[in-house]
């Protein structure tokens, strides 16, 4: 018996895209929580000298990246399995997509402005 494979075929590419992104987003959080926690208070200026820093924006567009890859494989397999009318589910993944670049976006205006 031959067995048929129908479909995308997204399988290891978007498992593997999620634990990536996942790996990244963890270690952020642990480098941004240490940083936080061993220095003085956060004030404003303390925070502003910290993102100055071209590592931490470099860090945080990578974080800020990793985040909407991440939530766009998560997202979009939600809509593939539980959307079955194929318009609407086209449409509910291109206003994620827009959401999750408008976001992305104002990330790097953030960092970069």
């Amino acid at each position: 018996m031959k067995r048929l494979v129908v479909g995308a075929h997204y399988g290891l590419r978007d498992w593997l895209a999620q634990r990536v992104t996942a790996i990244i987003m963890a270690a952020y959080s642990v480098i941004i929580a240490a940083v936080l926690l061993s220095g003085p208070p956060v004030t404003y200026a303390a925070w502003r000298d910290l993102f100055s820093q071209g590592w931490m924006r470099v860090a945080t567009l990578l974080f800020a990246f990793s985040l909407a890859w991440h939530a766009w494989v998560g997202v979009r397999d939600i809509l593939m399995d539980y959307i079955k009318i194929d318009g609407v589910r086209l449409t509910l993944q291109v206003l994620v997509l827009l959401l999750l670049g408008t976001y992305f976006g104002w990330t790097v205006q953030i960092l970069w402005r």
